[in-house]
């Protein structure tokens, strides 16, 4: 007695695949997305930590702290002074950090 299998044989499911248009799925050879966390703003903060890198810190409200960064984690910085206080400066509050000197370097003010 010979039955007939119901399932394909894997030739004619690779042929299948390889002649199925993908209008929705992936495309071969293209370029994975980049990774969401690249983990810059973490290398950026060690090395300015590790350097002991005089900074000048500029708020939001346009004031401008300077000493060296001594600790970071997600939401704060600390800021290390020499006589004055440290600080623990919340980072939603930062506008921009820029190494303290470099203002001279790019002739003047860096204030907008």
């Amino acid at each position: 007695m010979n039955r007939k299998l119901f399932r394909p044989t894997l030739t004619e499911v690779k042929d299948q695949q390889i002649n199925r248009p993908r209008p929705n799925g992936p495309q071969p050879h293209k370029k994975p997305a980049p990774p969401e966390q690249t983990h810059a703003e973490n290398f950026y903060w060690v090395k300015q930590m590790q350097a002991h890198t005089p900074v000048v810190v500029v708020l939001t409200d346009g004031e401008t702290l300077r000493g060296s960064i001594e600790w970071y984690d997600r939401d704060c910085i600390k800021l290390t002074r020499m006589g004055n206080p440290n600080l623990l400066i919340y980072k939603q509050v930062v506008k921009y950090v820029y190494k303290d000197g470099e203002e001279a370097a790019l002739g003047g003010s860096s204030e907008m």
